[in-house]
């Protein structure tokens, strides 16, 4: 049989929906199993992959194999700490959802889902929803968020999908793009997808009062042609964001701030915890580098197998 190229568009675990290059869909299923760079992974093949395939009798698609992904986001799996789960790959940019209330999203998550970004060389958008349930004292700490960010280099972008806030401008921002679109349940991204495409009608869930905290929506990472030169990978809410495939003496590496003047500390191999002559702690006490950003380095870098991502306070 002819191999044929595709474009995974949603995985739930044992089944996979391709998109054929003539705009078709078709089910398929892994033939024999993948390995993906010696990581353990629990879906050898994500939302994003490109893919060559048979087609068989029946109609029903045989993956046969797995293209060179140019990157791909990955997070600790939330069952089984040793290994992997890749939330989308073939990324163009990466769009966090974050909230400053209604539920909160902490820094620490935030900075988490950005190490990641940069250890794969994925651009990064923060976009700050849910503007319209902001109390001044919420919107004074949106300032010093955004303050912060657009600092060390991360675009940044307020919005309100229930008054239609910056919507078009969010739109325009992932023009020509396959996009991920992630965050906490409840930060409001089915909304803004339905937002920018009505047509989608995208199910859209509520907080929980008793906790603040979003019902899942979305289970499976799924693909949707969000206009013809928009493809958008929607997943699944996530809690916490768990670290994985990253050196510690590297993580300093993916905070451009540190990154920056870590060459003015005293020692070459300094990893900024205890050293004397360290500039990057000298810049925290100064004020340089915000607090948050180092207090998430700290808790980053002291990880250990018996620490749960989901129990960090940052």
């Amino acid at each position: 049989m002819d191999l044929k190229k595709g474009l995974v568009y949603r995985s739930t675990g044992s089944w996979y929906v391709i998109k054929e290059t003539d705009g078709v869909f078709i089910e398929a299923r892994i033939k024999g199993k993948f390995r993906n760079k010696d990581i353990k992974t629990t879906n050898p093949i994500s939302v994003g992959d490109w893919v060559s395939y048979t087609v068989k009798e029946d109609g029903c698609g045989w993956i046969e194999e797995i293209h060179p992904r140019k990157n791909y986001m990955i997070r600790k799996s939330v069952n089984l700490s040793k290994e992997a789960h890749i939330i989308g790959s073939n990324i163009d940019l990466c769009v966090l959802i974050a909230t400053v209330s209604n539920p909160t999203t902490s820094t620490g998550f935030i900075d988490r889902f950005s190490v990641t970004a940069q250890a794969y060389d994925i651009p990064l958008l923060i976009v700050f929803n849910k503007s319209d349930l902001y109390s001044i004292k919420d919107k004074e700490h949106l300032e010093d968020l955004i303050a912060c960010y657009e600092k060390i280099g991360f675009e940044c972008l307020v919005t309100s999908a229930k008054n239609n806030l910056f919507i078009d401008k969010l739109k325009e921002k992932l023009e020509n793009k396959i996009v991920l679109f992630s965050g906490h349940s409840g930060a409001g991204k089915s909304s803004l997808i339905n937002s920018m495409n009505p047509s989608l009608k995208l199910a859209v869930g509520e907080i929980s009062e008793a906790h603040s905290k979003g019902k899942h929506t979305t289970t499976f990472a799924e693909m949707f042609d969000l206009t013809e030169s928009i493809q958008l990978i929607d997943t699944p809410g996530i809690k916490g964001f768990g670290l994985i495939d990253l050196e510690k003496e590297e993580l300093s590496q993916y905070f451009p701030e540190m990154f920056e003047i870590s060459s003015e500390c005293k020692f070459h191999n300094c990893v900024h915890i205890n050293e004397p002559g360290c500039a990057v702690i000298e810049a925290v006490n100064l004020g340089g580098i915000a607090e948050s950003r180092y207090q998430s380095y700290y808790s980053m870098y002291n990880d250990d197998e018996k620490e749960t991502y989901r129990a960090l306070n940052y």
